[in-house]
């Protein structure tokens, strides 16, 4: 169980510096994310991965995918944010009218 706990803590060490760099430079992930909930939800996912595996992955990866997980994060909601109005004219800009 202590080895479980200490890769989850390996996992968190590693994720949270990138977190936090991805959020300063992107006030979309500051209005629409919060932080730490992010971050508990990347390491939950990224222990998924054997020890072996998450190790594995190069630093620049690893940032590349929490970036695209963090974007998917962020605009997902973002329709539901619209007014009527703004869903209709969203509605017809992808129709094409």
């Amino acid at each position: 169980m202590q080895e479980v706990s200490n890769y989850t803590q390996e996992i968190a060490n590693k994720i949270s510096p990138i977190v936090e760099n991805l959020f300063q430079g992107s006030s979309l992930y500051m209005v629409k994310l919060r932080k730490q909930e992010r971050i508990e939800h990347l390491v939950n996912l990224f222990s998924k991965f054997s020890p072996e595996e998450f190790r594995a992955i190069p630093d620049d990866e690893l940032i590349r995918r929490i970036d695209k997980l963090l974007v998917l994060e962020a605009v997902s909601g973002t329709l539901s944010d619209l007014t009527p109005e703004q869903i209709q004219i969203f509605d017809e800009a992808v129709e094409g009218r």
